[in-house]
């Protein structure tokens, strides 16, 4: 896909390294005002939906529908566009035991209870033991002697990010995890935070949920309470600049303003999407 090979990218490429000295961020105070009441609508319904569940859908029609050209990654000094969006969720294990991630595939073509349904059954699954391939990795490479692990770790990168190929019986591909990354620390009562690009994953973005607070904000000229969202993205600006990022806050924006469109199947953008979806 030459088109995903700008010159600005091409170049990007030769002078950054692997995103130590590429990365950017900015935030973006969102108001989610409707999206709560549209949580609790739901709830009552009896479907259980979260804030990390919207912003999952939300996140993934912006990039697929305004930005498409974000979803790509870095291969030998070429960008390299992906086939596919899906998006990357890490969830909390059982107790101590740190996170683990649910990849939800196609998760633009995807309503936001599906979202949901799929990413708390996938959870319920790995507190029960059962992890994906991808997922069990960290745990291979802490049984790895620690003069070896770094060595390891950039020969299976190698292998499936700079080369291309798959690794089955690990479940390791470019592809593992997905096209973005999205992550709350809200829920843990952080208000903000920039967070690290993972050089493993490939991803040019992740985007963290702050903690949601009501906030006087002005309204036509009046002061009214509104529940606010922080959101914040980390991005590796060899792929993204602030034109890509512009885009992508204005498509946030645009879905949290008809969060009950995040509840249908998007037919019509999908007939124009360049993105395949699985059957």
């Amino acid at each position: 896909m030459d088109q995903f090979n700008t010159p600005w990218r091409v170049t990007a490429a030769a002078i950054y390294t692997t995103p130590t000295d590429s990365r950017v961020y900015g935030t973006l105070d969102i108001d989610v005002t409707d999206a709560k009441r549209f949580i609790d609508e739901k709830r009552e319904a009896g479907t259980r939906i979260t804030m990390t569940h919207i912003v999952t859908a939300v996140i993934s029609r912006a990039v697929a529908f305004d930005v498409p050209e974000m979803n790509c990654f870095i291969r030998r000094g070429r960008v390299i566009g992906r086939e596919r969006l899906d998006a990357m969720v890490p969830v909390a294990m059982n107790d101590d035991a740190g996170v683990t991630s649910v990849i939800i595939k196609d998760a633009h073509a995807r309503t936001v209870t599906s979202i949901a349904g799929e990413i708390r059954e996938k959870a319920r699954a790995a507190r029960g033991g059962v992890e994906s391939k991808a997922a069990q990795n960290k745990y291979l490479l802490n049984r790895i002697p620690w003069p070896l692990r770094r060595p390891v770790f950039l020969m299976l990168k190698w292998i499936t990010v700079d080369m291309g190929l798959e690794i089955k019986a690990l479940g390791l591909s470019a592809h593992s995890f997905g096209s973005f990354v999205v992550s709350d620390i809200g829920s843990h009562g952080l208000k903000t935070g920039m967070t690290a690009l993972m050089p493993a994953a490939k991803v040019p973005a992740v985007i963290v949920l702050g903690k949601i607070e009501e906030k006087p904000v002005v309204r036509k000229g009046e002061i009214v309470i509104r529940t606010i969202l922080p959101l914040t993205g980390t991005f590796d600006h060899r792929i993204v600049d602030g034109a890509q990022i512009g885009k992508l806050a204005r498509g946030i924006k645009r879905n949290f303003r008809k969060v009950e469109w995040l509840d249908e199947v998007p037919e019509e953008e999908l007939r124009d999407c360049i993105f395949k979806t699985r059957d």
